[in-house]
């Protein structure tokens, strides 16, 4: 018999950061007080007009196919987005809406990479680049990133690992899951290499809104119009709208690269969900207040969860401009027992965690990166100082 499940699929790893959440909810439903640190989403409702929007899609009977790249009223909406915040401009046939930035990110390597081209990822990148990479034919080459630089490559770095089978660069600013953002004379160095090994760069912005310290990101795609032309930039209404079951991803391309993905999608999925697209309209368009006052908490847990790691022996954390994670280093602690379990890596170190303190955290082994566990701050300050608590109880108990 020939194989039952195509070879491709062989190459693909299961998402810890799901198992781990699947285990950790597991526990809850068992009535065990589990704090979880293991989940990428915002713990706010979506606003209440953006469900109001919704509703009033049911009502008015907009539940039916739209076109396969999205409605019109919402690709103008996000072409004036990438225009207010970005100073981009796009026309709406370069606007491909779709199920979410995931989405997006798979249909611009579909279209870009052929069998064998090499895709630069920054290391530690989220864990679903290079399983997207892979089952598109393409090949992963992971580009190293010190902690000393807040996990940031430099141009000279990026340009000795590119080689003549390179095709893509995936640049993720702000970044999970070290919340890294590259500032402008950063990004336009990056920028001034890509142009001359005339490589593209998926340029993954999910988390623009969510930046602290000041900082603010800068989008490639900006730098000029060749590198316009060699950059497809993916967004999406999951985080900054606290939207992530809605399933809205959109990205603006070049428009030969446009006029495939939504060539493909038309074939893959059609398109996304009419309801989500009639309630992101209404989210692009509204005032950002909301988010604001989002950033503000993110802030105050970020700079409380710094404060609570910075108590325990023995662990640091790389400070996040961006996003809402930290990288907490754990690597010092290798080599010791918990009650005679041996924790010699980010998996056995997690999943003791666990089992011990009923705090789930997810393995930096995930995100090319063994030697740190990614915590999550989109929950509460109560219960980031019960967590922080419990996980200074369980490395004081190491031996």
């Amino acid at each position: 018999m020939k194989n039952r499940v195509a070879q491709r699929m062989t190459t693909l790893s299961p998402s810890l950061t799901l198992a781990i959440s699947a285990k950790a909810k597991a526990m809850k439903q068992a009535g065990e007080s589990v704090v979880s640190f293991s989940v990428g989403e915002p713990d706010f409702n979506t606003p209440e007009h953006i469900i109001s929007a919704a509703k009033a899609a049911l009502d008015a009977g907009h539940t039916k196919y739209t076109p396969s790249s999205g409605l019109l009223p919402l690709r103008k909406a996000i072409c004036e987005k990438f225009k207010k915040d970005n100073g981009l401009d796009y026309e709406p046939s370069q606007i491909i809406v779709s199920n979410g930035a995931k989405h997006s990110i798979f249909n611009a390597c579909y279209a870009i990479l052929d069998e064998g081209d090499e895709v630069i990822i920054p290391e530690p990148y989220w864990l679903t680049y290079p399983e997207v990479v892979k089952v598109c034919g393409g090949v992963p080459k992971y580009l190293s990133c010190k902690k000393e630089n807040k996990y940031k490559f430099s141009a000279e770095e990026l340009k000795a690992a590119i080689t003549p089978k390179t095709k893509m660069l995936i640049f993720n600013s702000p970044s999970n899951p070290t919340g890294a953002v590259y500032n402008e004379e950063e990004v336009r160095a990056i920028a001034k290499v890509c142009e001359e090994a005339e490589i593209f760069v998926l340029a993954d912005e999910i988390y623009e809104k969510l930046c602290y310290n000041g900082v603010k990101p800068f989008s490639i795609a900006k730098v000029s119009e060749k590198m316009k032309d060699l950059t497809v930039t993916v967004n999406g209404v999951s985080k900054t709208y606290a939207m992530t079951g809605w399933r809205i991803g959109y990205l603006a391309a070049p428009k030969d690269v446009a006029k495939a993905i939504d060539s493909f999608q038309s074939h893959a999925t059609s398109n996304a969900s009419s309801i989500s697209q009639y309630a992101t309209i209404e989210a692009l368009n509204a005032p950002e207040e909301e988010i604001a006052a989002m950033v503000k908490v993110f802030d105050a847990r970020r700079e409380k969860l710094l404060k609570l790691i910075s108590e325990i022996d023995g662990v640091q954390a790389v400070e996040p401009d961006g996003a809402f994670y930290v990288m907490l280093v754990v690597d010092g602690l290798y080599g010791k027992n918990y009650h005679g379990k041996a924790i010699t890596n980010s998996i056995e170190f997690a999943d003791a965690l666990l089992d011990a303190e009923k705090v789930a955290t997810v393995p930096g082994v995930s995100f090319g990166a063994d030697d740190c566990l990614r915590l999550s701050y989109s929950l509460s300050e109560a219960d980031i100082e019960e967590g922080l608590a419990r996980i200074k109880k369980f490395v004081s108990e190491l031996k």
